[in-house]
């Protein structure tokens, strides 16, 4: 009659169970500093991605412009030219386009934001 119990605890393994439960559940279980750093990133978020596609499509389009000028020559050298423009004046416009959602966003999220500072200042 001989009864053992045999019992490990592992800190970390422990962690792991609870994040693959919390996949498997539907709780929703976010403290305050989770909501501040979610809603901050939330806020710039939008407009890094407007302004990143929109300069990756303007540089593609200043490439276009480029081959236009030295590899198709003389057929091609004005039209160009003014794809080259359009592209550069697309690439100078993706930081503006950014800083304005950035500012809306802002603008919209200031009195959440600073509503969750305030509670966990105190």
């Amino acid at each position: 009659m001989n009864n053992t119990f045999n019992y490990t605890y592992s800190a970390a393994q422990q962690e792991e169970i609870k994040k693959i439960r919390s996949k498997y559940t539907h709780e929703k279980t976010e403290d305050k500093m989770e909501q501040l750093r979610r809603l901050d990133k939330s806020v710039t978020k939008p407009g890094t991605v407007v302004s990143l596609i929109m300069g990756i499509i303007s540089c593609l389009i200043l490439g276009v412009g480029m081959c236009c000028t030295m590899v198709w020559g003389e057929e091609f050298f004005v039209l160009g030219i003014i794809v080259g423009v359009v592209g550069i004046v697309g690439i100078i416009c993706a930081y503006p386009v950014y800083s304005a959602i950035t500012k809306m966003r802002r603008e919209k999220l200031a009195d959440e934001i600073i509503r969750l500072s305030d509670e966990l200042m105190k």
